[in-house]
């Protein structure tokens, strides 16, 4: 029964280095350890495979050695699989890639205003799709603004509007000061560059990264106390290359939500790389949507103002 399941045994301490030094894989060669931490909490799924050959096998070596990599795993995303929303909040907040090649975007218009947000933030707005969020959006937000390819609505007033150069060429990042009834609100949107996982260069994702750094500077030089950041990120809480931006604010999700919160792709999603971000604000819940004509989930907070 000791001799039994070495093997086994030896894959589970492998798992269990993986997981506790997953910040130690290097990125020099393809950002490879951005791309492992993006998919990370997947590596779960070894577990019950594991478990199940130990159990075939009869080997308790195997079986106390899959302990290693279960609290390991418990450890870093034990918190997210138990239940944290909470009553309350002033303010609800919505975040969507509305996909450039969305086939219903007057479809995806009303299943937005339907969720009821008092923010709205768009991100893949191709300039010919515009009018119709506008037009489709207007009734339920008075207040809107678009910047280069991403947009906010809001029922309450704006100012402050500008785009924010993260280093792209064109502008696919915006920051919009919005006057709630319980304050002002620093509302930043952008969609960072798309990451590819190429097989001659690996996690191809410097352009991505170095607009996060740039993002990460517009928030840290934000006067505002009450920062929000709704967007997509093309990159998860856990991918390194986000630390600009992820060292200062919290995600809503992680905070306050009930679960992982996938957004993508929608078909079928593996990653949370939509993200709702504060700083100076309380999460209270956070949860995706039903799926749109985009290829990504909505994703919503509630937040309570100071």
């Amino acid at each position: 029964m000791w001799r039994r399941g070495i093997v086994t045994a030896v894959f589970a301490v492998a798992l269990t280095l993986v997981l506790f030094f997953h910040s130690d894989v290097p990125n020099r060669i393809g950002n490879l350890g951005s791309l492992l931490e993006t998919f990370l909490p997947w590596l779960g799924l070894a577990l019950p495979v594991l478990l199940a050959v130990a159990v075939t096998r009869r080997s308790a070596t195997a079986l106390i050695a899959l302990l290693l990599p279960a609290v390991v795993w418990l450890n870093l995303f034990g918190g997210l699989v138990a239940p944290k929303s909470s009553s309350g909040g002033d303010l609800t907040v919505l975040t969507h890639n509305v996909n450039a090649e969305n086939p219903d975007p007057d479809g995806t218009a009303r299943d937005l205003v339907a969720a009821g947000a008092d923010i709205v933030a768009l991100e893949e707005l191709p300039e010919s799709q515009q009018p119709r969020y506008a037009r489709d959006l207007a009734a339920a937000y008075p207040y809107h603004s678009v910047q280069g390819t991403v947009g906010l609505w809001s029922r309450y007033p704006m100012s402050g509007v500008r785009p924010v150069d993260i280093r792209m060429g064109w502008t696919r990042a915006m920051r919009a000061a919005v006057s709630t009834p319980h304050g002002p609100v620093a509302v930043y949107v952008a969609h960072l560059p798309s990451v590819r996982v190429k097989f001659d260069a690996g996690f191809t994702a410097g352009q991505r990264d170095h607009a996060a750094d740039a993002l990460g500077q517009a928030i840290a030089a934000e006067k505002l106390r009450s920062v929000v950041l709704l967007g997509d990120l093309n990159g998860t809480m856990n991918d390194r290359a986000l630390a600009s931006v992820t060292s200062q604010m919290r995600s809503t999700q992680g905070a306050a939500g009930n679960g992982f919160g996938f957004s993508w792709p929608a078909s079928f999603p593996m990653a949370r790389i939509d993200q709702i971000l504060v700083k100076g604000v309380d999460p209270r819940s956070s949860w995706t949507l039903p799926r749109t004509g985009s290829d990504h989930l909505p994703v919503a907070a509630r937040l309570q103002l100071p």
